[in-house]
C-alpha cells in the first residue's frame, strides 16, 4: 500500500512539469528562446509540493529513526550529483547542492544547522567558513610586511563546488500509521558531505570528509519541488528532487540508529570491516522492514 500510494503520488506530480532539458523548444523562433518559459506555462506551473498528511502522535504505533549516506559514486545516485558543470547547461538544470547552497544565499531556505538532531542553527557566515578558504600567497604575504595591503592577485580563493560533494546524508523516520494499518517514511533532513574548502588549497593535507550542513527537510520542499532533476528515462518528464527524495529513489546506506548506546553508529561497533558494517545496514533496514509485515501475522 505504501508503494502504492508514492506511485499514484509520483504520477501526479510528474503530470505537471515539462522537460527542462526541452523547455519550449518546440515554439521558440530563435535558440535564445529555448529554456525560456511562456506567462502561460508559468501560471500552469504555479503549483505547490504535495503536503504531509496530518499525523496525530497518537496514531504512530511504531516509529524508529535511521541515518543514511548516499554515495554519489553509486550511478543510481547519479540524479543527485549531476551536472557538476553548469556553464553550457540551462538554467534549470543544477545538482542538488546547486540548488540546496543557492537558496540558502538568497534567504528561501532558512532551517540550516550544525548536527541531525537540529539543536544549533547555523547561519551564512557559519557556512561560508567551510565553503570557501581564502589564501595569501608568499608574495602577498610580503607585499603587506612592506606596504601594509594585499592586492587581489596574491590572494587565493578556494570554494567546494557540486563536483567536490562525495556523499549526502539523510536522516529520516520510520513509522506505523495504526489508522492505516502501514510502514512509513518521513525524510527529515538532509546533509552534503565533502572535504572542507581548505582541502583544495592545501590537497595533501589528507583532510577527513565534513558534514557541511544539515538541512530540515520540511523546510527546504518548495524549493526542491521546483528544481528538477534529470530523467534517465524520459527527458520530457523530468522529476522534482522533492519527490526524488520523499519516494527513496536513491541508494541508501544505514549507518545509524536510534538506541540505547546513545544513537551509536554501525561503525562505533562494527571496526574496519566495510563488508559487515553493509550487511548491518542489511539486517536493519529488514528489521524495519518486517514491522509491517509482522502486523498482519495471526
Amino acid at each position: 500500500m505504501y508503494f502504492k500510494n508514492v506511485v499514484i503520488c509520483g504520477l501526479a506530480m510528474l503530470m505537471s512539469v515539462c522537460a527542462f532539458a526541452q523547455l519550449n523548444i518546440l515554439n521558440a523562433k530563435t535558440p535564445e528562446e529555448i529554456g525560456v518559459k511562456t506567462e502561460d506555462r508559468i501560471e500552469y506551473d504555479n503549483d505547490r509540493p504535495l503536503p504531509y498528511g496530518y499525523v496525530d502522535d497518537r496514531d504512530v504505533l511504531w516509529s524508529r529513526t535511521t541515518w543514511e549516506i548516499i554515495d554519489l559514486d553509486q550511478r543510481v545516485n547519479f540524479p543527485l550529483y549531476y551536472p557538476i558543470d553548469t556553464n553550457n547547461i540551462g538554467a534549470d538544470r543544477r545538482s542538488l547542492y546547486d540548488v540546496i547552497v543557492k537558496n540558502v544565499k538568497n534567504g528561501r531556505i532558512e532551517s540550516v544547522y550544525s548536527d541531525s538532531y537540529f539543536t544549533e542553527k547555523r547561519t551564512l557566515k557559519d557556512i561560508e567558513a567551510s565553503l570557501v578558504y581564502s589564501d595569501t600567497t608568499d608574495l602577498g604575504i610580503e607585499q603587506f610586511n612592506a606596504e601594509g595591503k594585499v592586492d587581489k592577485q596574491y590572494i587565493r580563493r578556494f570554494t567546494l563546488d557540486a563536483g567536490d560533494i562525495e556523499e549526502w546524508r539523510v536522516r529520516g523516520f520510520w513509522y506505523v500509521d495504526k489508522r492505516q494499518g502501514e510502514l512509513k517514511y518521513r525524510l527529515l533532513g538532509i546533509c552534503p558531505v565533502a572535504n572542507e574548502a581548505r582541502s583544495k588549497a592545501f590537497p595533501d593535507a589528507g583532510d577527513a570528509k565534513v558534514e557541511l550542513f544539515w538541512v530540515w527537510f520540511p523546510g527546504a520542499r518548495d524549493v526542491l519541488h521546483e528544481s528538477k532533476a534529470f530523467n534517465n528515462k524520459n527527458t520530457s518528464q523530468p522529476i522534482s528532487y522533492d519527490h526524488l527524495l520523499n519516494s527513496r529513489r536513491f541508494a541508501g546506506m544505514i549507518y545509524k540508529e536510534d538506541n540505547v548506546q546513545g544513537d551509536r553508529s554501525v561503525q562505533d561497533y562494527i571496526n574496519d570491516n566495510a563488508l559487515m558494517q553493509l550487511m548491518e545496514s542489511d539486517r536493519i533496514r529488514d528489521k524495519i522492514r518486517n514491522i509491517e509485515m509482522d502486523l498482519w501475522n495471526y
